[in-house]
């Protein structure tokens, strides 16, 4: 339980009581990482759903998509602006590290930020109803991702995610993948539609974003783990919403 804890404590705003949490405890809670994403999921779709009783599809996902950001302060999103910042603006690894670093958004983050927004806004419009079975599963399969690229990339610069790395053993890894494995089963027993092309489209762009990663740079920081997270949610939710 102190992991599962950890990351609760470390993914969301959530003020769950109980042990202080170390480096060590959020090496282990990497493998409940795609639980806490369900639950994330499954609470943003859930405010969407009930705001649809009350207000127009747009106005509900508005205050969906703002509640999620709330539950999470913005965490994985703040990681990927900082990496849209430090991709764009800088050409050597030094230049990209020291410009992920800098906490101010420059315009490459700014762009980022407001199309991961909108597109996660125009996604709960388009599911509808949808969404309460669409969300969790793109949101695990997007914390799994995390998982992954530490498990396939070794860490680059100092920090948080340098630390986690070196107390990540197979354990966290494997236990990851059986919790998005059952949740996908669960999504195919619910007959969510396009969940297989959804897994693909999913573990398609956590290798692709690995691969760029290795050549750009040699390797992950915590702000590109984030960016990936959100790169491979976006890729689920495309591929669920399929007509």
């Amino acid at each position: 339980m102190r992991s599962l804890i950890a990351a609760i404590r470390f993914l969301t705003r959530i003020p769950v009581p109980g042990p202080d949490t170390h480096v060590e405890d959020i090496s282990r809670a990497v493998g409940w990482f795609p639980l806490v994403g369900a639950g994330v999921g499954a609470a943003t779709a859930g405010i969407f759903i009930a705001g649809l009783r009350l207000w127009p599809a747009s106005v509900a996902a508005l205050l969906a998509v703002a509640a999620g950001l709330m539950l999470t302060g913005g965490f994985h999103e703040d990681g990927a602006t900082d990496a849209t910042d430090g991709l764009g603006g800088g050409w050597t690894r030094e230049r990209v590290l020291e410009i992920m670093k800098d906490s101010r958004i420059g315009a490459y983050g700014a762009m980022a930020l407001w199309c991961l927004l909108t597109f996660r806004w125009a996604a709960l419009v388009a599911l509808d109803h949808k969404a309460l079975l669409a969300f969790p599963l793109a949101m695990v399969l997007g914390r799994w991702s995390i998982a992954f690229l530490l498990r396939l990339l070794p860490p680059i610069g100092q920090g948080l995610a340098k630390e986690v790395h070196e107390g990540l053993g197979w354990g966290p890894y494997i236990h990851s993948t059986l919790i998005t494995g059952s949740a996908v089963l669960a999504a195919w027993h619910l007959q969510v539609p396009h969940v297989l092309g959804a897994v693909a489209a999913s573990a398609s762009m956590a290798l692709a974003w690995a691969i760029y990663l290795r050549r750009r740079l040699g390797g992950h920081s915590g702000d590109l783990l984030g960016a990936g997270n959100q790169l491979v949610e976006a890729a689920a939710l495309l591929v669920l919403m399929l007509r």
